[in-house]
């Protein structure tokens, strides 16, 4: 309250949201003519500096923003001015308490006590701008007693948040509604004992009585008036700036209101004034003049009861901004769910009383929309807004009335069971949301079906906080998008494996600048006359710590991590640059080629293209020696795409095979659109066939298939005599497997090229040497 007292011109300023003015016609002597005053502001003074001098030592300095300068500027140049007097009365209302609670809750005591001199020497400078006449040394007085009022404040709410644990209690809304009641109850308290012992002095009265007379109404301000800070704290921290605008424009409209109240109830109590002094200058027609003036003030009466009913109702918006403003900063402003912090809270309580009573059950749900970012991009966000919604109400249909639904962030929710002692009964209650979230719905003419991925984690003791438990349940979450079959539940191998992983990924982000990564060959052989037709290059992460890791732990790392183009685009460079050096070795050699695998992701990025043109260039070998190999699901996942791409990529010379063939699901009529020219046959296929031919069927119809599209048909993992006698007889061109040779690195694969050995065995060379055939009807499998 900022508290002036005009003795002709003397102003002495407090804090909460009241403003009096008592005029008394006294002079400057009368203000100073006792020693004990006189001793009262000089102490004020000297207190007042020095709280201020540590206010100004102790100021963190570092850690002022733009918030502080925008608290700073608006308690300086608006505050003042939007104090409200309110007719016939002492009392005006203002907000100058705001910026210096507000400050305390944000910046601390130091910045709190510096904004309150400041903010108490703008509010005198702007009433002596308005008319107002100081006394002497009163303006510095003013400043010292509202220094003194909201530095002991501030130091005993300061120890409260201390005792309470720190500053992070303040993003518990309990106890920040304490806190903030210790700020309204001191700053009332000391500021009404300061005023009214100056005015004991003053007027040599009871000190308890003028208190009691003229402070102990201003209570109920000073509680509005934190409360105002606590929710402006609230929206700084937790609000978005939709919310922000909204009660920005909410409380200008109730000041605005309140404002104009104010001023057409001085107008009628100005009304009120006139009439009586007519009845007093109007004696001589008194009957006539009561009968007016009865009426005037019955006028009046009902102006007032009006206008006092637009108060009451600008009070009660004022009250439900309050609510609206909690609501806004616990709750999703899109789905209106509780969002994270209010999750946070609810954890946070849930977790303390199992640890006091672990018959309190509760399971977590992590639940994650798959694919939410293709409906975004190809129908539009607000569109995606919907199907948020639609989600949201269908989680909530499908749990308890005591359970709580929450959303995260994005397309993540949580939710929480409670009461469920076992994760199977969790992962029931999951795989009912699961039902319930994948049927299909209409939106906007579209119509669209969703799926989510459900991570379980259990109430356990190790969980101290809610951040705790939501990371496992997300690692749980993660699992089961992994695995695409339902709901996971949480073990702590799958903590150890997620912490794995991430160590991986930390360590393939060096791996290049290491020089970990090497190249091993894997020979491609003719199978009619044992020839070598080229290398299989295949990645291999030799780490100082894991040792050697196997692709299939590290490549699906990779491509999570988005590392997969940077290490492919080194695959290019070093084995175009390796094969163009073994193709000078000899003449036999000039046609030899290598296959570098494409993933999924690399293909679908526009830097595939200039990737392999600046190996090619670089290496100088020719685009006809290098063959890129894509899974047949890569190649289908989008196929028109793929289709683009691959296009593009024959235009330059590269060869394509079609890799891991009969694996996937391809369709025919996108298939033979696929520029390929090789279809490699998965090891599976190869793996099956038994010793005299048995289960050939399935490589007889992919050979067959291929030689229609008229691809060269490679196959993989022939591991026996038995496999390659059936592969040749239906008529396999090349193949590649233990069975010839395994993939060396490159110092062995540059020594095989020097001794050429023979990479068919010996009696299946004589054996294509006495009976060629290039007659694709004369090979028939061998059963």
């Amino acid at each position: 309250m900022t508290k002036c007292y005009s003795f002709v011109g003397s102003c002495f300023p407090f804090r909460p949201y009241r403003l009096w003015f008592l005029s008394l016609d006294l002079t400057i002597t009368n203000m100073e003519g006792t020693s004990r005053l006189l001793s009262f502001k000089i102490i004020n003074m000297i207190v007042g500096g020095i709280i201020l001098g540590y206010a100004v030592s102790d100021m963190p300095y570092g850690s002022l923003s733009l918030t502080g300068l925008g608290i700073l500027l608006i308690a300086v140049f608006l505050i003042p001015q939007l104090s409200l007097t309110v007719p016939r009365s002492d009392l005006a209302i203002s907000f100058s308490d705001l910026p210096i609670f507000l400050t305390f809750l944000i910046f601390g005591t130091p910045a709190a006590i510096a904004l309150a001199a400041v903010e108490t020497l703008a509010s005198c400078l702007y009433l002596r701008s308005k008319g107002f006449q100081f006394a002497r040394h009163m303006i510095p007085v003013n400043v010292a007693m509202n220094v003194v009022s909201t530095g002991a404040t501030c130091f005993i709410a300061g120890a409260v948040v201390n005792a309470m644990g720190g500053t992070q209690v303040l993003t518990s809304s309990p106890k920040l509604i304490s806190i903030l009641g210790v700020l309204a109850f001191f700053q009332f308290l000391f500021s009404s004992i300061l005023a009214s012992v100056y005015m004991g002095l003053k007027e040599r009265g009871g000190i308890f009585e003028k208190w009691k007379k003229s402070y102990l109404t201003s209570s109920l301000s000073s509680v509005v008036g934190v409360g105002l800070a606590g929710l402006v704290f609230k929206l700084i921290n937790y609000g978005d700036v939709v919310t922000a605008i909204v009660c920005g424009v909410v409380l200008l409209i109730i000041f605005l209101g309140y404002r104009q109240t104010i001023t057409d109830m001085n107008l009628a109590f100005e009304k009120a004034q006139e009439a009586e002094r007519q009845k007093a200058d109007a004696e001589h027609d008194r009957a006539e003049t009561e009968r007016t003036r009865r009426r005037e003030a019955e006028k009046y009466a009902q102006e007032l009861s009006t206008l006092l009913g637009k108060e009451a109702r600008a009070n009660a918006a004022l009250r439900k901004s309050e609510k609206d403003f909690q609501y806004a900063a616990l709750h999703d402003s899109l789905t209106g769910l509780p969002n994270r912090k209010y999750l946070g809270d609810m954890l946070s309580q849930l977790i303390k009383d199992y640890r006091r009573d672990a018959e309190t059950n509760f399971q977590v749900l992590f639940l994650d929309i798959r694919s939410f970012k293709n409906i975004n991009d190809s129908l539009g966000h607000s569109i995606g807004d919907k199907v948020l919604t639609i989600a949201a109400k269908r989680f909530q249909r499908v749990v308890n009335p005591n359970d709580t639904v929450a959303r995260i962030g994005g397309d993540e929710f949580a939710i929480i069971l409670r009461g469920l002692s076992t994760t199977s009964k969790a992962q029931k209650v999951a795989r009912r949301i699961y039902r319930s979230i994948t049927q299909p719905f209409s939106l906007g003419g579209n119509r669209i079906s969703i799926d989510v991925n459900i991570g379980i984690a259990s109430c356990d003791i190790e969980y101290s906080t809610p951040e705790e438990i939501l990371r496992d349940a997300d690692i749980a979450m993660h699992y089961a998008k992994e695995r695409s079959d339902g709901p996971a539940v949480f073990t702590k191998e799958l903590r150890h494996r997620f912490l794995e992983d991430v160590r991986f990924e930390m360590e393939l982000r060096h791996a290049l600048e290491r020089d970990e990564f090497s190249m091993h060959y894997q020979p491609i052989v003719s199978l009619t006359d044992g020839r070598l037709i080229g290398f299989e290059a295949l990645l291999r992460w030799q780490h100082s710590e894991f040792g050697l890791v196997p692709p299939n732990k590290f490549i699906p790392i990779a491509e999570k991590a988005d590392l997969i183009q940077p290490i492919t685009a080194w695959i290019l460079s070093e084995t175009t640059r390796q094969t163009a050096e073994w193709q000078k070795i000899s003449p036999e050699y000039s046609e030899l080629s290598v296959s570098v695998n494409i993933s999924g992701k690399h293909l679908k990025n526009d830097s595939l293209m200039d990737d392999v043109e600046d190996a090619l260039e670089l290496s100088g070998l020719s685009a006809a020696s290098l063959k890129l190999e894509i899974t047949e699901s890569t190649a289908m996942e989008n196929a028109e795409f793929t289709i683009s791409t691959l296009r593009r990529l024959k235009q330059i010379g590269v060869q394509l095979s079609i890799d891991d063939f009969g694996t996937g699901y391809s369709s025919l009529s996108h298939l033979h659109r696929l520029p390929f020219d090789t279809l490699k046959i998965d090891r599976s296929f190869v793996n099956n066939v038994g010793e005299y031919g048995e289960n050939s069927g399935i490589l007889q119809t992919i050979i067959s298939l291929a030689k229609n599209l008229q691809m060269t048909v490679v196959a993989e993992g022939i591991e026996t005599e038995a496999q390659l006698n059936v592969l040749r007889n239906l008529g396999c061109e090349m193949g590649q497997g233990y069975l010839m040779a395994k993939p060396k690195g490159r110092d062995e694969t540059e020594q095989l090229l020097y001794e050429r050995p023979a990479l068919l065995p010996v009696a299946e060379i004589e054996f294509t040497a006495t009976n060629p055939s290039s007659d694709e009807d004369d090979r028939l499998p061998v059963f």
